[in-house]
């Protein structure tokens, strides 16, 4: 599902960005060729400009002079001295070009009003500049004293239309560079994008699977002792009947655990900040914990700062919920004989609660999926009073809090959990 998204989705995108950027394109191509056209009009103007002025002041044309001016502005003429061709042009024939100068005369004549070939009387220059698919031209009649000279300067446009083409040639390769490179970077982005759809779909089935596999347990337990109810006497009833009420307790507290995380995943989740005395509450804590602990042989101990405890203010129902947590995990996994500390500490920035014991710890590979849904340690697998969703639910607490909840070793062996409420 989430290929075919990744397809479709970096499709689209190459779609639009390339639809954008041809637009674009072809834009500033546009305003590009505009220019170069207007600029190479101009310059055709200022040079045929240039050439009648000459040919004004002059009273020969030397063929020096023709040479150069066709040489150096690219240009091709055709002069008439009262009707006769110079001597140059028999000794520089154009046949090949004899049709574009009549063509360019006979627009001269039929669109301008200027014609080369029957000058007539006048007595200024007269000049006509216009332009065709293949060329620029200019014609002009400058008055001399014996006669008239009739010119026909014409531009040819393969030079800009080889620079036009070369141009967007050079800009469609760069649009197609840019479309692949944008392709390119569109793939990574969203494959990037989903990566974490992805994985929080994984995570979905993963914790549909686990919550699935966890409630056909007690289920199981609940129906067949319910089953073996209908043929068991008075003594065995009763029972069945405690593992009936056990196994639902079980399921409550898995059930309540999952409602839980849902609010916490659906942003639900609230919490009810006041002002606190952790020393207080980690008093308490330890007080509803010392018992057990002593039952399983496992030595609780609790470390406070001498000095006056500024308030701290958090939900305290939920930071006691999450000392909970970690203290059941601990009189779970630590053996007999072992150690656990509760710690309360403070700075200018923010106030540390610490559990710490000396079990046997959780190795480097592990440290980081312990908060992960459904996770538990091999060793723990068979403990039915643990789900894999405490820790789990810890942190999300402590992160409604603006807090952070670190897992370390502890100093010769174990585990310590360590919480950072910051102070506002």
């Amino acid at each position: 599902m989430f290929r075919k998204l990744h397809i479709q989705m970096t499709a689209f995108a190459a779609l639009i960005t390339s639809a954008i950027l041809v637009v674009l394109t072809l834009a500033c191509l546009a305003i590009s060729e505009s220019g170069m056209r207007k600029n190479s009009y101009a310059t055709f103007e200022n040079n045929v400009n240039s050439c009648i002025s000459y040919m004004e002041g002059q009273t020969l044309l030397s063929h020096q002079w023709i040479l150069q001016a066709k040489e150096a502005y690219g240009i091709d003429m055709k002069i008439l001295d009262n009707g006769h061709e110079l001597f140059f042009n028999k000794l520089n024939p154009t046949e090949e070009k004899a049709d574009l100068f009549q063509e360019a005369a006979e627009i001269s004549r039929e669109t301008e009003g200027l014609d080369v070939d029957f000058p007539g009387g006048f007595t200024i220059t007269k000049t006509a500049l216009f332009r065709t698919e293949d060329y620029y031209a200019c014609t002009a009649l400058v008055p001399k004293k014996e006669g008239a000279l009739s010119a026909v300067i014409l531009y040819p446009l393969d030079d800009l239309k080889n620079q036009l083409k070369s141009q967007r040639i050079a800009f469609g390769m760069m649009v197609c560079l840019a479309i692949i490179a944008m392709s390119v970077f569109s793939w990574f982005l969203i494959k990037k994008m989903l990566r974490p759809l992805e994985e929080s779909k994984r995570k979905q089935t993963e914790f549909i699977a686990a919550a699935s596999h966890e409630l056909r347990s007690p289920l199981a337990v609940i129906l067949t002792s319910i089953q073996a109810m209908e043929d068991s006497g008075e003594k065995e009833r009763e029972r069945f009947i405690s593992t009936i009420q056990s196994e639902g307790s079980r399921m409550a507290r898995l059930i309540g655990d999952m409602l839980s995380l849902a609010n916490a995943d659906n942003h639900s989740w609230s919490i009810l900040c006041s002002p606190c005395e952790l020393d207080t509450l980690v008093l308490d804590t330890y007080e509803k914990y010392e018992a057990i602990f002593s039952e399983k042989g496992i030595r609780l101990s609790a470390k406070l700062p001498e000095e006056a405890f500024s308030l701290c203010k958090c939900d305290a129902s939920r930071i006691s919920q999450v000392l909970g947590i970690l203290l059941d995990n601990a009189v779970s996994y630590v053996p007999s004989g072992g150690q656990v500390c509760l710690e309360l500490a403070e700075d200018e920035k923010a106030f540390w609660l610490t559990v710490s014991d000396n079990g046997p710890g959780i190795p480097d590979q592990d440290k980081t999926s312990v908060f992960e849904r459904f996770y538990r340690a091999d060793a723990s697998r068979g403990d039915k009073q643990h789900f894999g969703l405490g820790l789990c639910i810890a942190q999300e607490i402590v992160t409604l809090h603006r807090g952070t909840i670190v897992l370390t070793d502890t100093p010769g062996g174990g585990a310590t959990f360590q919480i950072r409420l910051p102070k506002e």
